[in-house]
């Protein structure tokens, strides 16, 4: 009979191959089970023929400078490029260059982490109470509650204001309101991983779904569909890497995890202080750059969206969109919170039609151009996978701590990653998840009985 691997990793997710790098180079024996066809998680790169150009259906930015993305792409002599660009709005029908960061972040740093939690939305309120109903401040609170809600795919009612002071800190050690791609999107980061995970030995199961794990002090038993049918595993060590959303599954929902016995109080209560954020982003491949000419019938010299690279508004369906590049013919939706409640589990068309007549509200190129001009849709529903379940994660009010809880370990048999797990604030980013599969992975060595080193000499 095979031996049992030492660890048993669930879910091949920048968390989890992280993980798995580290705990093969500490020569131990690494099995991942991962639910998908193919690794990356919520990283999910593909390729537009057309254009040469790869297409982001989760994670896209590199936010800021993080040490764990930088090195393992500079140390592979892959480019990395600088998002830049104007930042516009639309607002009744008008485009114009955005003037309201600096009221924006004037708000956003009277968030105060000394004083009792509580949600965005109720320190808004707590604004207008202390500032009165100024009309400006009230039209900056309207652009942060957007910039709360769709950076973070977050609830205002929810969100804590608490966890939001922390994602500020964490943002400015980082860089993080500068954004960059590398030269092949994510996929330049999965190769790496693929080179590594081979290079390691590290055994990935595909298309193998956890259903349940049965866990007692020194062993867990695992049992999981695979491609042959049900399929059973153990090891004295397994690694939860799956998104937030899995965890929060109920049984007998499509990718819920059943674990006997149930995990400890703690590590449940830390599951439902923790939100996952939604989000619906499309990308639409048009025929030509149409907003290189926008606005329309503005003055001879005046600047064009030639050089964009974000678009804001108050729009109910897609509020958010942006260009990958000065030269693609792409443009990114994005649709988060109530906007992706609305548009998850629709079908692709329905999803199109909403993009297509945001764009023309937005813009004012009649939808009837537009389409014309539309010759390729890509789309994700990451609420409807199964294995996802929403976006990422964000802080709920009330919930300090919560990150932590469900990080810690349970009787060193159950260990826990991804970006849900991430105390430093920096939550939602795929720089959060291989920290935290590195993390989980310090804690697993830490874990095992003290080893012997060949040529160590004892102490007399």
């Amino acid at each position: 009979m095979p031996q049992d691997p030492d660890v048993i990793i669930i879910g091949a997710g920048a968390a989890g191959i992280s993980a798995a790098v580290a705990l093969a180079a500490d020569g131990l024996t690494v099995t991942i089970l991962e639910a998908r066809d193919r690794i990356g998680g919520r990283i999910f790169t593909v390729h537009d023929s057309t254009c040469n150009a790869p297409v982001e259906l989760g994670a896209e930015f590199i936010h800021g400078r993080p040490p764990e993305i930088w090195e393992l792409l500079t140390s592979h002599k892959i480019p990395i490029t600088e998002v830049e660009g104007d930042t516009w709005y639309s607002t009744n029908g008008k485009l114009a260059l955005c003037d309201f960061f600096a009221e924006v972040d004037n708000i956003l740093e009277k968030m105060d982490d000394r004083k009792p939690d509580q949600s965005f939305e109720n320190f808004l309120k707590d604004c207008r109470g202390k500032y009165g109903n100024d009309p400006d401040l009230e039209e900056a609170k309207k652009w942060a509650t957007g910039y709360v809600s769709g950076f973070n795919a977050a609830d205002p009612a929810l969100v804590s204001v608490h966890w939001l002071v922390k994602e500020m800190r964490a943002e400015e050690k980082i860089q993080a309101d500068r954004i960059f791609h590398s030269e092949h999107g994510y996929a330049d980061l999965l190769g790496i991983f693929e080179e590594q995970l081979t290079a390691c030995s590290v055994k990935v199961q595909k298309n193998t779904a956890v259903r349940q794990i049965k866990w007692r002090r020194g062993k867990a038993e695992i049992t999981a569909q695979g491609p042959d049918g049900e399929t059973s595993l153990s090891a004295p060590r397994v690694l939860i890497a799956v998104p937030l959303g899995v965890l929060q599954a109920q049984t007998g929902q499509e990718g819920a995890i059943r674990f006997t016995p149930k995990l400890p109080e703690k590590k449940r209560k830390a599951i439902r202080n923790i939100a996952m954020g939604k989000v619906i982003r499309v990308t639409l491949r048009f025929r030509e750059r149409f907003w290189d000419e926008l606005p329309k019938g503005r003055k001879k010299g005046s600047k064009s969206m030639a050089g964009f690279s974000f678009l804001l508004s108050h729009d109910e369906w897609f509020p958010t969109w942006w260009s990958v590049s000065r030269d693609l013919p792409f443009l990114i939706g994005w649709a988060p919170f109530r906007c992706a409640e609305r548009l998850s589990s629709q079908s692709e068309s329905f999803v199109t039609d909403h993009a297509i007549q945001a764009l023309h509200r937005l813009t004012g190129m009649p939808a009837q151009e537009l389409e014309a001009l539309l010759e390729q849709v890509y789309c994700h529903d990451w609420q409807a996978d199964p294995f996802s379940r929403g976006a990422y994660s964000y802080g709920k009010v009330g919930g300090d701590g919560a990150e932590l809880a469900l990080a810690t370990p349970v009787e060193n048999i159950l260990f826990f990653a991804g970006e849900a797990t991430d105390a430093t604030g920096n939550n939602g980013t795929v720089n959060a998840a291989m920290a935290s599969g590195n993390r989980a992975a310090r804690e697993i060595i830490e874990s095992l009985p003290r080893r012997n080193i060949l040529g160590s000499k004892s102490k007399s």
